[in-house]
C-alpha cells in the first residue's frame, strides 16, 4: 500500500507541472512579441483562452491523483496505530470525494464536494502537529519488525 500511494503521488507530480506549461503559453500569446505579430488580435485571445482552459482540465486530471494517493494511506494509518483510526477512514473518503469531483466535472456536472469530504488532510495535519504519533505503538512496532 505504501508502493501504491508514493506511486500516485509521483504521477500527479509531473502531471500538474505540465498542466503548468499551458499557463506560460498564456502568456506567450498575449505578450505581443514580434513573432506573434502574424495572428490577428482576435486569434491570440481565442488562443489564449484556450490554453487557460486546457489548464483547468489538467488541473482535474492531476485532482484525479491528487485524491488517489489518499485512499492508501487512509489505508495505511487505519491499520498503523500510531494515529487514530478515524483520521484513516476521513482519508479514504477525501480520496472518493476528489476523484467523484473530477469525474462529474469532466462530464459537465457542477460538483463541489471536496470541502466536504477532504477534513482528513487538514485533521492529519493538525493531529501531527499537536498531538503527534503513539509512540509506545511505534515503539511496539519496532520491536516486531526487529
Amino acid at each position: 500500500m505504501a508502493s501504491l500511494m508514493v506511486i500516485f503521488s509521483l504521477l500527479a507530480v509531473p502531471i500538474a507541472m505540465l498542466n503548468e506549461l499551458t499557463q506560460l503559453a498564456v502568456i506567450q500569446f498575449l505578450n505581443n512579441a514580434d513573432y506573434l505579430k502574424v495572428f490577428p488580435n482576435d486569434q491570440l485571445q481565442a488562443l489564449a483562452y484556450l490554453f487557460l482552459r486546457l489548464h483547468s482540465q489538467g488541473l482535474l486530471i492531476a485532482q484525479i491523483f491528487w485524491g488517489l494517493w489518499l485512499f492508501p494511506m487512509g489505508y495505511l494509518v487505519f491499520k498503523s496505530g500510531f494515529l487514530p483510526r478515524i483520521l484513516g477512514i476521513l482519508l479514504m473518503i477525501g480520496c472518493f470525494g476528489y476523484v467523484i469531483e473530477s469525474f462529474a466535472t469532466f462530464l459537465g456536472y457542477n460538483v463541489s464536494i471536496i470541502f466536504f469530504t477532504s477534513w482528513g488532510e487538514l485533521l492529519l495535519l493538525l493531529w501531527l502537529l499537536i498531538k503527534g504519533v503513539n509512540v509506545e505503538q511505534w515503539e511496539k512496532r519496532a520491536l516486531e519488525s526487529a
